[in-house]
């Protein structure tokens, strides 16, 4: 792959505290690749190594074929979105998106096409006589970007740029990032906490913990075929149900079920007997009429229905455990009847109950 970010073996270290160690990333050329992890997770970190904002301990770090691990920010050719606007107050939007290149010293013709490409890509043309204050949470983000993009660089690095907007701006914004991404065709680093954004807007997902990456691929390998537990809980919404067990002699056994595990592809190529958990994802259960073609099938009490509208999340228990189960909104289910599921163990994932690794 021709790469664009190429980082290679990289620690950091503040004092003791081992915040990344031994990591290892390619990034191609226009890929759009998100951090994704939990609030410590090193994700913001490595980004602003990345960006030249924190020197590393230990490692190089590549972008464009240069060995840039101690160049300045501005040597590096990236552009940088933080989660706060940092707009200047006193300017325009226009004044805002011009100050680096006036600072850089760029001939005004080139400032002037620059803006007009921003502001034409970013659909903010009418905004550019405003102050930041008189521009809405989302119209203040997409300055932000605008100011990146003018920078003319082949790599875009985003920090939570929209945590601080509500639900419907941040799906709307999202829509754009994409967009702009598919229109630019530059490479993008994007840091999130929100499985959402990840799953949306990526090429690839690198699941961080702890400094590390648990896991690096497509939405749906990460979906699909989760390395481990923790990757299979953090991602989905609501999360994956598990179910505490072992396998023996092909079937995976729980309580009092015993469920066989035809179809399930081992990473091993084979099943491996002892103590195992199961993982199954609520949309993944089946309900209704689909339950005849399921491999295993149980009957649940329904403890409890939260209703979303186009669906309907079902509270019941599986041998012992709390389990979920997504419906569709218009199904007829009612708390305290008997619900017949269907579980194929072709869509579960197991994982070593010790190691948590998947099996």
């Amino acid at each position: 792959m021709n790469n664009s970010v190429e980082i290679k073996n990289l620690d950091l270290h503040f004092g003791a505290v081992k915040v990344l160690q031994d990591l290892n990333l390619e990034i191609g050329k226009g890929e759009f690749l998100v951090l994704l992890g939990s609030s410590g997770c090193g994700k913001s970190t490595l980004l602003n190594c990345i960006a030249g904002l924190l020197d590393v301990t230990a490692g190089q770090i590549h972008i464009n074929d240069k060995n840039v691990t101690w160049a300045e920010p501005s040597e590096r050719g990236i552009g940088m979105v933080f989660q706060s606007y940092a707009l200047y107050p006193q300017m325009s939007v226009e004044g805002n998106l011009s100050f680096g290149l006036k600072n850089a010293k760029l001939p005004k013709s080139e400032i002037t096409q620059r803006i007009k490409h921003a502001a034409d890509v970013l659909q903010i043309e009418p905004l550019l006589k405003r102050k930041p204050a008189a521009l809405s949470g989302g119209q203040r983000q997409r300055v932000a970007i605008g100011r990146a993009l003018v920078r003319d660089v082949d790599v875009f690095l985003f920090d939570e740029p929209l945590s601080n907007l509500d639900a419907k701006l941040r799906a709307d914004l999202r829509v754009e990032i994409k967009r702009l991404h598919q229109k630019l065709k530059n490479t993008m680093v994007y840091v999130t906490h929100d499985q959402i954004e990840a799953m949306t807007l990526a090429d690839r997902i690198a699941i961080m913990r702890g400094g590390q990456i648990m896991q690096l691929g497509s939405p749906d390998d990460i979906y699909g075929r989760p390395v481990n537990k923790y990757v299979a809980d953090f991602i989905g919404s609501p999360s994956m149900n598990f179910l505490d067990g072992a396998i023996s002699n092909g079937t995976f056994v729980t309580g009092d079920l015993i469920i066989p595990l035809t179809g399930y592809d081992f990473v091993s190529g084979g099943a491996i007997d002892g103590a195992a958990t199961m993982g199954i994802r609520p949309e993944h259960v089946a309900t209704g009429e689909l339950v005849d073609n399921a491999p295993f099938r149980l009957d649940v009490d329904v403890e409890l229905i939260e209703p979303t509208g186009s669906d309907k999340l079902i509270d019941c228990q599986v041998a012992g455990h709390h389990f979920r189960v997504r419906m569709d909104g218009q199904a007829k289910v009612a708390v305290g009847e008997k619900l017949r599921l269907g579980i194929d163990p072709a869509r579960a994932s197991l994982f070593d109950a010790s190691t948590e690794v998947r099996l």
